[in-house]
């Protein structure tokens, strides 16, 4: 029985570590709908990564309800001030880029976001449920950053 526990010994500690990894560091997440478009396109699987920080532009997952994650793009950190207005968005009162957009963006009142809300949208502005829907997101509800795309596989590689 010794020997046989000392031959399987290294398989568990494998499988132990790739199951804490999937769980606690990377994951895969599939795009489910069309929100992201033209970026990201319904079926692709992507790795969430749970550890890194959050900046502006960042695709993540983010924890709609107790069912639901949804895949939306960061524009407004903690602690900014944030407007949009014909189609502009306004971070601390100056226009920012906003080369990732599909459609037109709709208004929205300005907001300070708290030191632990951010403000995301979808890339499809016109059918995207985002923070303009659903108010910001506090960091607890941000699941983490994609960082590769690894399907379809003629689109493998970092988002």
């Amino acid at each position: 029985m010794k020997k046989f526990i000392k031959e399987i010994y290294p398989y568990l500690i494998i499988i132990l570590a790739v199951v804490l990894v999937r769980t606690f560091i990377i994951t895969p997440v599939r795009v489910d709908g069309e929100s992201m478009d033209n970026n990201l396109k319904d079926g692709q699987i992507l790795l969430l990564y749970r550890l890194g920080k959050i900046d502006r532009y960042d695709i993540v997952v983010v924890k709609e309800d107790e069912d639901d994650k949804i895949i939306k793009r960061v524009y407004g950190l903690p602690g900014e001030t944030i407007k949009i207005d014909h189609n502009h968005i306004y971070i601390n009162g100056e226009i920012i880029e906003d080369n990732y957009a599909f459609g037109k963006t709709s208004d929205y009142e300005e907001i300070t976001l708290k030191d632990d809300e951010y403000f995301v949208l979808g890339d499809n502005r016109e059918i995207s449920k985002d923070s303009r829907r659903l108010g910001p997101f506090k960091k607890e509800n941000i699941k983490g950053t994609t960082i590769y795309r690894i399907y379809p596989f003629n689109k493998i590689g970092k988002i």
